[in-house]
This record gives C-alpha cells, structure tokens and sequence, in this order.
C-alpha cells in the first residue's frame, strides 16, 4: 500500500495526453517553413530535416539529462542548430526569428489524445482534495496549456510547471521541487507520475517524492532498462492511477483526505 497522498505531479506527454511516439511532420509545418523561409529550401528536404533535426535534438537532450546538465535550451537553438543547419543563412535568420512560433506549431498536435481514465483519475483527485500540478519537459508549454484548456482538464490543475519556461530538465529535480512548493505541499507528501523511467522516475528520486508511479506509454518501452530507478507502482492508464487513488483514500492512513 502506497503512503496516502496529499498532492498529486503529474507528467504531460505519456501521462495526461497519449500521441505517437516519435511525431510524425505535418504537411502544415512543412508549408509554414516553405513560405517563412521563401521556398529557398524543398518541401522534401524540409519535412526530411525537421524529422531528423527533431529527432537529433532529442537526442542531444538526453545526453545532456546523462551528464548531469540538464537545463533547458532556448527555442531557436533546435530550429538553428538541429534542423536548419544546413539552410541559407537568410533562412536560418527566418527560422530564429520565428522559433517560439515554431517550437508551439511543432508541439501542439491533433494527434494528442487525453490518455483512457486521466478524466476520471483527476476529478476524483480534486473531489477528494488533493491539489494538482503538471510538470513536463516540452518545446512550448503554452502548447501543452492550451490543450488542457481545450479538453476541459485546465482548471484542476493549481499549477503547470514546464521547462522550456523554468528554465530546467527532468531528471533536474528542482521542476519537482518547483511544482510541490507551487502547491505548498512538501515534496514528500507528493506522489509522482511520469511515463519516462529516465526522466521521470530519476526526477521524483532525486527530488525525494513519497511515492513514483510509471504510467506505461509507447517511450515507457523504448527506453533502456536502470535497474537503479525502479518505481513504486507500475500502471497502464488512468484507470490504474484511479484505482490506486481508491486504495490510498480507503486505508486507515488515508481516512483524513
């Protein structure tokens, strides 16, 4: 039995919203760049270099997390450096004129998808008093907000917390940190739900967070096994966290939520 909560930290990408893992590059991406960059540069090379920058910058990132520096990077410096590399330079200058325009168009997609239980899992949460907060690594967290807005879910959440705007990384524990103090509930009363055992899981650790829960997604099972990050509960969905939720708030320990 986990220890009862007192305020739930929830991931974003894998946790409250599912979509195909790695994004695929719409064809309304590739014509906003096209007429931004005044066609100097292929539909076909544009849509092959943001796939592969995107996917080269993620992997920059990582490394990054590994070595113990994980801060977030600028917006412009994925645009710039990962996927216009190789562009005139005065489409280059286009591009970083626009990343923050960019980095939202990128990371809002149709293919999010409120993943099955989080509705029920969050509305049971806020009826049972326990405050909420988002934390999330993204390009743009004002994507990220907006789709929460858009399906009913923004106004149970007493704060988000992402890092292209705080300025750090999961596994950087001070996004967790952030989040607790956001809610003025103790790091440790806190439970933790992410889908990233790297990111996620070594977050809530190295934070000190009560409890971890890996949600499974479609990354959970990309990702190399760490044998020394393992969670304290393992779910398939929302449905999992609601049921653990039950539990806690039916234990003895749990009768004062």
């Amino acid at each position: 039995m986990l220890q009862p909560p007192r305020a739930l930290l929830l991931d974003f990408g894998g946790v409250l919203a599912g979509a195909p893992h790695p994004l695929p590059v719409t064809p309304d991406l590739v014509a906003r760049l096209s007429e931004l960059i005044r066609d100097v540069v292929s539909a076909e090379q544009i849509a092959a270099d943001v796939s592969a920058g995107t996917q080269a910058f993620e992997r920059w990132r990582d490394d990054v997390e590994r070595t113990g520096g994980p801060a977030e990077s600028p917006a412009a410096q994925g645009w710039a450096e990962f996927i216009a590399r190789t562009w005139p330079q005065a489409a280059r200058d286009a591009v970083n004129r626009e990343a923050i325009a960019l980095a939202y168009a990128w990371t809002c997609r149709a293919e999010w998808e409120v993943r099955a239980g989080v509705p029920e899992a969050l509305r049971f949460a806020a009826d049972v008093g326990l405050p909420m907060a988002v934390v999330s690594n993204t390009l743009c967290g004002a994507a990220n907000r907006d789709f929460l807005v858009a399906v009913g879910l923004s106004d149970l959440f007493a704060a988000e917390l992402y890092s292209d705007e705080a300025g750090s990384r999961k596994p950087d524990p001070r996004l967790a940190l952030l989040a607790a103090e956001a809610l003025g509930v103790p790091i440790g009363d806190c439970w933790f739900v992410g889908d990233s055992v790297h990111r996620d899981i070594g977050c809530a650790r190295r934070a000190g967070a009560g409890a971890v829960i890996l949600m499974r997604s479609p990354r959970t099972d990309q990702e190399p096994s760490e044998p020394d990050l393992r969670p304290d509960a393992r779910i398939e969905d929302g449905f999992g966290l609601l049921a653990l939720l039950r539990q806690s708030t039916a234990s003895p320990a749990g009768n004062d939520l």
